[in-house]
């Protein structure tokens, strides 16, 4: 969608689009399940959690980190990545409103 078709929407319905557009592709899903296990940021590990090369993986995270879902620092020759909690939260309560709003007429 165009930029200019973007002003045609409400702040909140731009959110949820790009949350989805964020979640749409399963590397992406599983990249936030591998992150949400972990205790810690996760430097360079997340390539050999999935069959996809590092620069797919990398494609992935830059999507993610676009959106505000994942965080990363560089730390030497390595990117370390964890979930940002604030933005994980605020996609959480737009979701479940979304959800919660939308009835069934079936």
């Amino acid at each position: 969608m165009g930029t200019s078709k973007k002003e045609a929407f409400s702040n909140t319905q731009n959110l949820l689009a790009d949350l989805a557009k964020a979640l749409a592709h399963p590397a992406r899903i599983a990249i936030l399940e591998f992150l949400a296990k972990q205790n810690a940021c996760v430097c360079g590990d997340i390539v050999e959690e999935l069959p996809l090369s590092q620069a797919t993986v990398s494609q992935h995270l830059a999507e993610l980190k676009r959106i505000g879902l994942i965080k990363g620092e560089i730390e030497g020759p390595k990117v370390c990545y964890c979930i940002d909690q604030k933005k994980w939260k605020e996609s959480k309560q737009l979701l479940a409103q979304f959800l919660s709003e939308t009835k069934s007429c079936c």
